[in-house]
Parts: C-alpha cells; structure tokens; sequence
C-alpha cells in the first residue's frame, strides 16, 4: 500500500532525512518511533504531498506521490500534529465542509460524515461547537476529518500529544479499531505507543531509518537467538562503549557493511532479548 524507497529532503546543507525506506501493507498500522527531530514529520509530509523530496521515491496506494500528487492526497487521510480545526464550527458541519472540499459527492456526505462521526464515538457530540470540546474530543474531530472521506492510508502525526491518559487510551483504541480497513501510519516519540497500537514499528533517528520489526522485536533483525542488528551514526569504538553498558546486552560485535562514512554496523547478542530490546529503544529514543 506504501512503498518509500531512498528517500531524503535537504534543507541547504542541512539533512532532515536522508535515504529512508520502509514498506506498510494493506490493513497494518505501522509506527514510525523516533525522538522530536528525527524526521518524522518531514516524512509524513512529504507522504501527503504536503512537502517534496529531494531524491527518493515514495508510493501511495500505487501512485507517485510527486507525480501522481492529486490522486494521492485524494486516498489519505492526514491529521497534522495540531488538528486543522475550525473552532466557530459545530462536529457535524465542520465533516460535512471537510467532505466536500475533499471530493465527496453530495449523495455520500450525510452518510459519510455519519460512519466518520460512529468511528471516533462523536455522534453524540455532532451539534457541539469544536471550541467547546476538551482536547480529547478535538483530537477526535481532527482524527474523524481524516477519515470521512473514507480514505485507504491514514497519517496521524502525534496523535496523543498533549492529552491526559484517559484520552491517549481512547484514541489509541480508536487507532487500533481503524486497522484492517484502513492502512495507517502513526508518528510518535512514545515507545509504549507502538507496543500497544501498533503491528510493526520503523525506527528513525537523525533522519535515518535504523530498524523496521514488530514491536516485541523491535529495532532488530533477529539473528539465531536472542540478538540485533542495527546502524549506529559514530565510531566502532564509541558504539561497542555504549552498548555494552545496557541492561541484557551480553556482546557486542561489529558486522562489516557498505554505509556512508561515520556509520557503523553492529550485533548486539543478548540472553534476554525483550530486555536488550527496552533497553536499545531507551538509548536510541
């Protein structure tokens, strides 16, 4: 459903990604880890057309997203990490505007803006003014006006900044409920967030992709037992110190590889690898 291949976007001499790729199948949700700065937003909008790449390609549902930009935007749903909101408007009016400035024939839209408003527990909020909604319910809102168009990918950008844990709860949920009829991609900087909503998980860091696995293997490639493989920016010597000093970590070895200069490539073997796996998320993230 998306292919991202070698992608990077430079600002003058500045790298805010550089040679990401990563894959997401029909239906997955996948988490795209990473502190703030890494490139994850770069990313995502350069995913809905919103930003351009500087080389790379990346595919939408079969499209080229900068030659294709058109019929790409009109099968994502993205929701910004702040919703784009109009506060003076009630739920229902304001999905109602977003459908049709998002294509959606004036037949569909009652029941479109219907099936968005049941997806996100709105409905008993359809007459509410959005300024009047606790940040919860807005998040909801924003996350509602990336679906009511019925979109095949979703990108939320931080979806549960900001809110208390009663809300990240709920909104994960909700994330979780839209897999399988929907393709999303969820950005964040929290490490719990991926284990609880997410099928698979691509980690960035200073604007590159370190490892792509599944929560409970996360940042690795597994290697006979318990161990990893990862791309670290710095020398043998610096990386080996530091993870050798990680909780369930057991060894460290270096794993030859053509990267660009200052990168290495290492194993780390570990007895217990959900414990090594915490640990390397904690130092990366």
């Amino acid at each position: 459903m998306i292919e991202v291949e070698h992608l990077s976007k430079i600002y003058g001499t500045a790298s805010a990604i550089a040679d990401v790729t990563f894959s997401v199948e029909p239906g997955e949700i996948l988490g795209f880890l990473g502190p703030n700065g890494a490139g994850k937003t770069t990313t995502m909008r350069i995913l809905s057309g919103y930003l351009p790449a500087t080389t790379g390609t990346a595919k939408v549902a079969g499209y080229e997203v900068h030659s294709d930009s058109m019929a790409v935007r009109s099968r994502i749903g993205y929701l910004p990490e702040t919703p784009p909101l109009y506060p003076d408007m009630t739920v229902e009016g304001f999905l109602h505007f977003v459908a049709r400035i998002k294509g959606v024939n004036a037949g569909d839209r009652a029941a479109k803006v219907t099936s968005a408003l049941a997806k996100t527990s709105l409905t008993e909020r359809r007459s509410s003014l959005i300024r009047k909604l606790s940040k919860g319910y807005r998040q909801r809102v924003g996350i509602a006006q990336a679906i009511v168009h019925d979109p095949p990918v979703i990108i939320l950008d931080e979806p549960t900044v900001g809110l208390d844990p009663r809300q990240i709860i709920e909104v994960r949920n909700l994330i979780k409920n839209l897999a399988g009829s929907h393709t999303v991609i969820l950005s964040t900087h929290i490490l719990p967030e991926v284990s609880m909503t997410c099928n698979r998980v691509a980690i960035i860091h200073q604007g590159r992709v370190v490892a792509t696995n599944t929560p409970e293997q996360l940042m690795a490639q597994r290697v006979g037992g318990a161990g990893y493989e990862l791309e670290i920016e710095g020398s043998w010597e610096e990386a080996q110190g530091v993870l050798r000093s990680l909780a369930g970590v057991q060894d460290v070895k270096s794993v030859a590889a053509e990267l660009p200069e200052g990168f290495c490539k290492v194993r780390v073997v570990s007895a217990d690898g959900a414990l090594a796996g915490r640990s390397l998320a904690g130092a990366i993230v």
